[in-house]
């Protein structure tokens, strides 16, 4: 299974479009090479740097596993949004206080869908996940407070 973004590359900078002050917009993914077995997919996002400990700044499961692409800003027919760190239910972008930070796309293929409600939590998501991952990709890109 493989991640990718036609906004970003492994490693390098996120648009600043994609940052929670400046549009605050969900980057689009791809996926590619989902298992056939697979009921679901769940994607989240964290960054690692954050001053208090990992942030998560998007949770989505229940992504359709035919699904190939998640547009710009767009939840795709049958995903569900969960609860992020700022405490909204959707994506909320990079807002490093300083420095370069790093944020971790993961997805996740499911044996399953999950049972859990709207505004679900990463942890939640992660619990409820943990026997059904039948693989997994990431991505990662990085966002610097001095572009804010």
């Amino acid at each position: 299974m493989r991640l990718t973004s036609p906004a970003f590359s492994r490693g390098d900078p996120l648009p600043r479009h994609f940052a929670k002050e400046h549009g605050n917009k969900s980057p689009p993914l791809r996926f590619q090479d989902v298992p056939k077995a697979a009921k679901s997919i769940a994607l989240i996002v964290n960054d690692p740097d954050a001053p208090r400990g990992t942030f998560t700044h998007w949770v989505l499961f229940n992504v359709p596993p035919e699904t190939s692409e998640l547009l710009e800003n767009q939840t795709p027919a049958g995903a569900v949004s969960g609860r992020n760190d700022y405490g909204d239910v959707g994506y909320g972008g990079p807002r490093p206080p300083s420095g370069t930070h790093r944020y971790f796309f993961q997805a996740y293929a499911l044996d399953t869908s999950l049972k859990l409600p709207p505004g679900a939590t990463a942890t939640e998501v992660e619990q409820a996940m943990e026997t059904h991952v039948l693989e997994n990709a990431e991505l990662m890109g990085t966002y610097s407070a001095d572009t804010r």
